[in-house]
C-alpha cells in the first residue's frame, strides 16, 4: 500500500478542505491513537502542540476528541516550535508527538506531523499503517478507559532551558546585536528569549501572531524584511526561522542571505576539525548545490544525498550513524541536540562560531562558490500528473542529454503542495535558462 493521505511532511492542505478537516483530524487521533495503544493499557500519553494559525485551535480540539476516545491521555503544549514536540515527546516519555503546522505555508494551509517516543518523525510504515486505520473502523475504549487532556503551561519554558544547553558553556553572546525573525510563528517567544538570555541584544522581527499572518512577508521565506531590519539596526546577524521553526537563513551584517548549504558547509568544516562530525560525512538532498559536495569532496569528506524532505535526510543520518545533515532551504539537523531541524538551534551554532572566532557573519557564511541553480515551479489542479505526459518525459529527456557533463537537472513533485518543482544547476547561465524554460514551458501545457 502505498499513502495517499500522508505526504513528506504529514498530512497537509488548506484548513477547513480535505484533508485539513476537524472530521479528518478527529479519525486521524482516532488512528494514531489506536495504533500506540495496542497493548490496551491505560498508561499512554501523546504531547500536542502547535503554530499560530487561526485553523490550529479547530485541528487542536479535533485531534485531542479523537486521541481520548481511544484512551490516550493527551498533554496540550499550546505555540512551540516543532522540535520542541520531539523533544518534549521523549522528555515527557510521552507515546506520541503531535505538531500542527504547516511549516512555511500561507495561514490558510495546515498540517498534522506526527513523532513517535523516541521524538523522531514516524517511518512511512508507520504512515501507511495508520492511513490505512483511518479508512477502516476504529473501536474506541470503554467509558471508564477514556483519556483526559491537560495544558502544560511550562512546555515553552523546557524547551526554552534546553536550547541554551546546547550553546557551548564557555561563551556568551554579549555585545552581539542579533535580528530574529520568527515569522509570526511558533517560536515567537522562545527564540527572542533564548537569545537574550545568552546575552545578544535583540531586535525583534515577526513576534506578533494574529492567526493569520504567519509567513506573511516575513521567515526564512522571505529574509528582506529581516534584512531591512538588520541593515537599519546595524546589526552583527540576522536569524531567520520559518513559520514553525524548524528551518533557518542566517543572514550577514549586510542582509545577505547564507542558504542551509552554506550553513551545513560551515557546520560539517568546524565538526570536521574538532572530529566531531561522525563518518566524516553530510547527509543533504538532491536539491543542495553542486557547490557544497565540491566544498566537502575538497577537505576529504563526502555528501549522502537523499530524497527532498527532512525526515528521509533523518533517516538516512540514523542509518549510517551520522550526525548533521539538512536541506538547502534551512532545515539543519544535528542529531546530537535534536531529532528533526531545529532552526533556533542551528541559529544558535552559527552564533557560537561568530564568538568563537571573531570573525563576521560575512566571512562565515561564504563556506562555497555555489554553481548557478535555478528552480521554478508549476502548480497544477488536484487529479491531474503533467510528470506523466508522453510530451514532457521527452522534453526532459533532450535537455537531460543536453546538459550532461556541464551540469544536472531534478524535476519532482512537491509532497507539500500542487506544484512540480523543476531545477537545473550548470555553470552555463544561458543554457541553465533555455533548459529551465523549455522544461517548464512542456510541464505548463500539461497541467
Amino acid at each position: 500500500m502505498t499513502r495517499k493521505l500522508f505526504g513528506t511532511d504529514g498530512v497537509r492542505g488548506r484548513a477547513n478542505t480535505y484533508p485539513m478537516t476537524a472530521e479528518m483530524a478527529l479519525k486521524l487521533g482516532q488512528a494514531a491513537g489506536r495504533y500506540f495503544r495496542r497493548d490496551g493499557s491505560n498508561a499512554h500519553r501523546v504531547v500536542i502542540g502547535k503554530d499560530t494559525r487561526l485553523s490550529g485551535y479547530m485541528l487542536e480540539n479535533a485531534l485531542t476528541a479523537g486521541l481520548t476516545s481511544t484512551g490516550m491521555n493527551v498533554l496540550l503544549l499550546g505555540p512551540v516550535p516543532t522540535p520542541a514536540v520531539g523533544f518534549l515527546t521523549r522528555s515527557m516519555r510521552a507515546d506520541l508527538g503531535v505538531m500542527i503546522s504547516a511549516s512555511h505555508n500561507p495561514h490558510h494551509d495546515n498540517g498534522i506531523k506526527f513523532f513517535g517516543p523516541d521524538g523522531f518523525k514516524l517511518s512511512d510504515e508507520a504512515e501507511i499503517e495508520i492511513e490505512a486505520m483511518v479508512a477502516g473502523e476504529i473501536t474506541p475504549a470503554q467509558p471508564q478507559n477514556i483519556g483526559r487532556a491537560k495544558r502544560i503551561d511550562d512546555a515553552l519554558g523546557r524547551y526554552v532551558e534546553y536550547a541554551k544547553t546546547t550553546f557551548p558553556a564557555g561563551l556568551r553572546l554579549d555585545g552581539l546585536k542579533v535580528v530574529v525573525d520568527c515569522a509570526n510563528g511558533a517560536a515567537y517567544k522562545a527564540a527572542p528569549d533564548v537569545l537574550w538570555e545568552l546575552g545578544a541584544e535583540v531586535i525583534k522581527v515577526g513576534v506578533s501572531p494574529n492567526g493569520t499572518n504567519i509567513n506573511e512577508k516575513c521567515g526564512s521565506t522571505y529574509t528582506q524584511t529581516a534584512a531591512e531590519a538588520v541593515v537599519a539596526h546595524g546589526a552583527h546577524v540576522g536569524i531567520s526561522l520559518d513559520g514553525d521553526a524548524d528551518r533557518v537563513m542566517i543572514l550577514d551584517e549586510h542582509g545577505h542571505v547564507a542558504d542551509g548549504d552554506q550553513i551545513m558547509a560551515l557546520f560539517a568544516a568546524r565538526w570536521a576539525d574538532d572530529g566531531r562530525l561522525s563518518g566524516g560525512t553530510l547527509v543533504a538532498t538532491v536539491m543542495s548545490n553542486l557547490g557544497l559536495e565540491r566544498f566537502l569532496t575538497g577537505r576529504g569528506l563526502r555528501l549522502e544525498r537523499t530524497a527532498v524532505g527532512d525526515r528521509y535526510v533523518v533517516e538516512a543520518m540514523r542509518r549510517g550513524g551520522w550526525n548533521l545533515g539538512g536541506e538547502q532551504s534551512g532545515h539543519i539537523v544535528m542529531t546530537d541536540y535534536a531529532t528533526t531541524g531545529d532552526g533556533l538551534l542551528a541559529g544558535l551554532q552559527f552564533l557560537a562560531e561568530m564568538a568563537r572566532t571573531g570573525q563576521p557573519a560575512s566571512t562565515l557564511i561564504r563556506q562555497f562558490t555555489s554553481v548557478p541553480q535555478l528552480l521554478k515551479n508549476v502548480r497544477f489542479e488536484a487529479g491531474k500528473a503533467p510528470l506523466d505526459s508522453a510530451a514532457v518525459q521527452a522534453t526532459i529527456r533532450a535537455n537531460e542529454a543536453r546538459i550532461a557533463g556541464k551540469g544536472r537537472i531534478l524535476i519532482r513533485k512537491s509532497g507539500t503542495e500542487p506544484l512540480i518543482r523543476v531545477m537545473a544547476e550548470c555553470e552555463d547561465a544561458v543554457m541553465l535558462s533555455e533548459v529551465v524554460d523549455e522544461i517548464v514551458g512542456a510541464v505548463e501545457a500539461a497541467v
